[in-house]
Order: structure tokens, then C-alpha cells, then sequence
């Protein structure tokens, strides 16, 4: 019989659901349960795949080809356990998939409304999978009194009702410290609660966001006003790294609260010794390294959150800290000299995205690399602006490019090196493209395989020959070029399994020098960090020590 936890949030967003979330459902795990996370967020875009990275961070894909929140990212990092379509759902989605059964005349004329109809969408992708885990981990997006979040908030609570003794509620919300008065206050809580109660949901858990340590006579205030226990009112400060969040949240006892909802009394202690081993790798690091991440979105850290992350992790796998500089690729696109603004770093990482903006200066950046010997890492649009800039400066094709970037119309202003993919099949899943559709109808989503040429740097990486890494772009790199590219050093080390898609390219001589078509920061985890990016990392230790 699964168990549900459901984690709101109040006062103010960005407060750290999905991380509380997260650690909750690593410190479950500790103590022996099986745990699935959920994210169910309020607004009305379908999904955020067609949202602005600015607008809303990355754009976290799934195996199985969901876009979905960043974090579901955060889930899997803590957890271990990889994301699926079903463990993201919107208000948008919601909505279509009601209008959709009604068009079809599944509810028999009768009237649509958001209870029962759409609550009921909601309760049951609730209930998807919960067979299959000890705990549910439910995230509603936003924050208490949000109007879109209602239809949320009703369902879950409909669903305690549904579900008697199954159901435990946490909230979380802000502490504000008034430095003039010298006090945190207590008052934006119990307003955020009074909100939840009023819509018939009473928390079991409160988690106190708050820069300063919360005073025993809060925490009894809080538990009063609140009507919760106070050794269920659990503080949450600051922290140093994110991933100390399952120590210093057991410390507090927010995992013993749970369980003590739920009425369970003979739950084994956790076993927390790989978080320690994380904390040990986070707090003494052995070296440094600095590395530049030449992208398009740099303004907005939490567009690029997994590659970050995924760094960080690289780092504790060389016990090294990475000290990481985000750099608009826009910014090399003057004609001047990129040598002044990149000499004093270890490595270089360009990574993906979507438009011409900003691409000719990482290809300023893959030439710097490649003639300074500096170590190169080219992720999805980084590994096609580093195949561009080898075929102009080494094959000879001096006008080669990208179909994305072809503006002109009605002719080639370019040798269109990377091409928008118009058919492909692998398996079962087939990828075509639309007569009628130039932009998104071949975009590959979701874990592909690949295989990887023998004794090529990248097979070495993975120690393996066939691997399987999640996708998400449009375009591909022509194999009717690599011929040229492999005589002058570009080896096409990774191939799809039908030999007509490039994965991966590597130059030769040269001390790091990797492109992936696809994402590999979407799978690594603090306690398994992803070979490619450990690799990185130490690539950038030694190139450290010649700087």
C-alpha cells in the first residue's frame, strides 16, 4: 500500500521545493523504502518545451522523451531514480487531455467542470505507478493562493479523503528575518497556513525556510498558531551545497516527522554513509580547476542547471573543486582575439541550444581549444559549432554550416553541414518530418543507443562499446562528411546502431577533445557522477598544472 507525501509551498516560490522533495525521498531510501517523485505544476503551457530558458531554466528530458521541469532533475540526482512521462504533469496538460475525452464524447454530454472533471484528471495521474513504491512524493508547483494552483490543491485534497491514513501533508514557507527589529517572523507562516486550511488541507509538516537559526520559542509559536506538533516544524537554513540538504534535513528530524505522520514506529535507521562520502568530497577538495561554460542562455544559471551540476560531480570524482565561469558565447563574435578571455582556464564546455544567436562565437571558442590544446567538451549544439569550425579550418569547407542558421531563402548560403533530419527509424519510434512543418517535427526526445568505436577516447571513458544517453535537438551532422573531417583528424567515434547518425566526435591528437550529440548531464548523479564528465574534469586537473 503506497504511502503519499504531498509538499506544497507558501509565502513566496523558489523557495526549494523540489530540493526538500528530493532529500525527503533520499532520506526514505535510506531508511529502505522505494520512492517515486512527482512534479505537478499549475500553469498553463502543455510542457516546457517550447518555454524560454530564461523564462522558466532547463529543460529536463526523460528516457522516455517527456519535457518536463528542472526538477525532475533534482529527483533523479537525489535518488537515483530515473524520471518518467508520467512524473511531470501542467495545468495545460490537464485541461487538454479533458477537452480532448469530451470532443470525443467520453463524459456523454455532460456538463465540464473543473470538480469533478478536471480534479479527477488529476487524482488519477496521481495514482500512476503507486503500486509500484512504498512512498509518493507529490510537488505542486507554485504557491498556496496561486488561482491556477486550485484545481491542484482540490484534487490533493479530495485524494486524502479518497485515501484515509495514507495521505501526509509538508509545507513549506519562509521565515523572513527583520534585521532592524533583529527578529525572524512568524506571521507570513501562519497567514500561508490559514490560506491552506481554508481550502480544507491541514499540514502534518512545516518547513521553515530561513537565513538565521529558528529560536525553540518559534518553533512552539509556529506549532501553536499552526496546529502542528513542534518537533514536526523542522527548520530549513541556508546551506553551503545543495547536497549536504538529506544530512542537515535528518539533523533537523524531517524524515522521523514523516514517519511519524504516517504512524510508523519501527523504521530502520538510514544508512546515509554515500552522503557523507559526497559531504567529505564537497567540503575537502584536493585541487581546483577552472573551467568556462560558453553558452547562450548564461544570464539564467538555472538553464544550464544539470551541466553545473553534473561538473560539480566531475569535481568529486577527482576530489577536486570546480570552479566553473559562464561566458555569453555572443560576447566572441567581435573579430577580436578570444585569447585574453580564455588562457587562464583548464577547460572550455560549450553547451546545447536552439537558434543562430551566439553560435559563431563558439565556434571562436572550439578553434581556441583545438589549436591551445585546451580540453574541449561539445554538448548537442557544442559538438555541431566544434564539427563546423574542423570542417572550415581543417577540411577546407570554408563556408560550412548549419541548416538552423540558413536565413536566406530560396538559396544556400552555406554548405550545410548539420541538416534538419527529415526521416529516421530506430526500433519502434520512427522521426519524420512534416510537409507543412519547418521547425519541430523531427526533434529527437528521450534515451537513444549508440555504439562506440573501439578503442576510441570515448569507449575508453564508458568502458563499454554500446551506449544508451538521453536526446533533445533537430538538427544532425551529415556522415556524407566524414570522410573529409576523419582525414584531417576528426574521428566520428560514436555512431547509431544503423550507422546513419553521428553521436560522438573526438580530435586525435589532442589532449581532450570530445563532442556528444546528445545530453549526458541529465544523467549524472553526486553519487555516481557521469563518466564523460569525471573524465572532463580530470582532463582539466592536468591541464591545470601546465597553466
Amino acid at each position: 500500500m503506497a504511502r503519499y507525501i504531498f509538499i506544497t509551498g507558501g509565502v513566496v516560490s523558489s523557495l526549494g521545493k523540489g530540493l526538500a522533495s528530493a532529500a525527503l525521498g533520499a532520506l526514505l531510501q535510506a531508511r529502505g523504502y522505494t520512492v517515486r517523485l512527482r512534479k505537478l505544476d499549475p500553469y498553463l503551457n502543455v510542457d516546457p518545451g517550447t518555454m524560454s530558458p530564461f523564462e522558466h531554466g532547463e529543460v529536463f528530458v526523460t528516457d522516455d522523451g517527456a519535457e518536463t521541469d528542472l526538477d525532475l532533475g533534482h529527483y533523479e540526482r537525489f535518488t537515483g531514480v530515473s524520471a518518467r512521462k508520467t512524473d511531470s504533469v501542467s495545468s495545460g496538460r490537464i485541461y487538454s487531455t479533458v477537452l480532448e475525452k469530451e470532443r470525443r464524447g467520453d463524459y456523454l454530454g455532460k456538463t465540464i467542470q473543473v470538480i469533478p472533471h478536471v480534479t479527477n484528471e488529476i487524482k488519477e495521474f496521481i495514482d500512476i505507478g503507486s503500486d509500484e513504491v512504498d512512498f509518493m512524493l507529490c510537488e505542486i508547483g507554485g504557491t498556496v493562493g496561486d488561482i491556477e494552483a486550485l484545481p491542484f490543491f482540490e484534487a490533493i485534497r479530495q485524494y486524502s479523503q479518497d485515501k484515509r491514513g495514507q495521505c501526509v501533508f509538508m509545507h513549506l514557507t519562509l521565515l523572513p528575518y527583520i534585521a532592524a527589529a533583529g527578529e525572524l517572523k512568524t506571521k507570513p507562516t501562519q497567514h500561508s497556513v490559514k490560506e491552506l486550511r481554508s481550502i480544507g488541507i491541514a499540514p502534518d509538516i512545516l518547513m521553515c525556510r530561513s537565513e538565521h537559526p529558528i529560536p525553540e520559542k518559534e518553533r512552539a509559536k509556529l506549532a501553536l498558531f499552526c496546529n502542528v506538533r513542534p518537533e514536526s516544524v523542522i527548520p530549513a537554513l541556508d546551506l553551503k551545497s545543495i547536497y549536504d540538504a538529506p544530512l542537515a534535513y535528518h539533523r533537523e528530524g524531517m524524515d522521523r516527522a514523516v514517519l511519524e505522520a504516517f504512524n510508523i514506529t519501527d523504521a530502520p535507521e538510514p544508512d546515509l554513509t554515500k552522503w557523507h562520502d559526497v559531504m567529505d568530497r564537497v567540503n575537502h577538495p584536493e585541487g581546483e580547476v577552472k573551467i568556462a561554460i560558453i553558452g547562450k542562455y548564461t544570464q539564467l544559471g538555472d538553464a544550464y542547471k544539470s551541466i553545473a551540476e553534473a561538473l560539480t560531480h566531475g569535481g568529486m570524482a577527482n576530489k577536486v573543486k570546480v570552479k566553473t565561469q559562464w561566458i555569453d558565447s555572443e560576447i566572441f563574435e567581435t573579430g577580436e582575439d578570444v585569447t585574453p578571455q580564455l588562457e587562464g582556464f583548464n577547460a572550455i564546455l560549450v553547451p546545447g541550444g536552439f537558434g543562430e544567436r551566439g553560435t559563431e562565437g563558439m565556434i571562436n571558442a572550439a578553434t581556441y581549444a583545438r589549436t591551445h590544446n585546451v580540453p574541449y567538451f561539445g554538448i548537442c549544439l557544442g559538438m555541431q559549432m566544434a564539427v563546423t569550425e574542423a570542417a572550415r579550418n581543417l577540411a577546407g569547407i570554408k563556408d560550412a554550416g548549419s541548416e538552423e542558421f540558413d536565413s536566406k531563402s530560396g538559396e544556400k548560403s552555406i554548405t550545410p553541414i548539420v541538416y534538419h533530419l527529415k526521416e529516421w527509424v530506430e526500433g519502434n519510434r520512427t522521426i519524420q518530418r512534416s510537409a507543412d512543418d519547418d521547425k519541430g517535427g523531427t526533434m529527437r526526445l528521450g534515451a537513444y543507443n549508440a555504439v562506440l568505436k573501439p578503442g576510441s577516447r570515448i569507449a575508453e571513458i564508458y568502458g563499454t562499446e554500446t551506449i544508451s544517453e538521453r536526446h533533445r535537438h533537430r538538427y544532425e551532422v551529415d556522415m556524407s562528411y566524414r570522410a573529409a573531417l576523419e582525414a584531417k583528424g576528426v574521428d566520428f567515434a560514436g555512431i547509431s546502431p544503423d550507422g546513419k547518425l553521428p553521436e560522438t566526435i573526438e580530435i586525435k591528437d589532442h589532449p581532450w577533445y570530445i563532442g556528444v550529440q546528445f545530453h549526458p548531464e541529465l544523467k549524472s548523479k553526486p553519487f555516481e557522477p557521469h563518466p564523460l564528465f569525471a573524465s572532463f574534469v580530470e582532463a582539466a586537473l592536468k591541464q591545470s598544472r601546465f597553466v
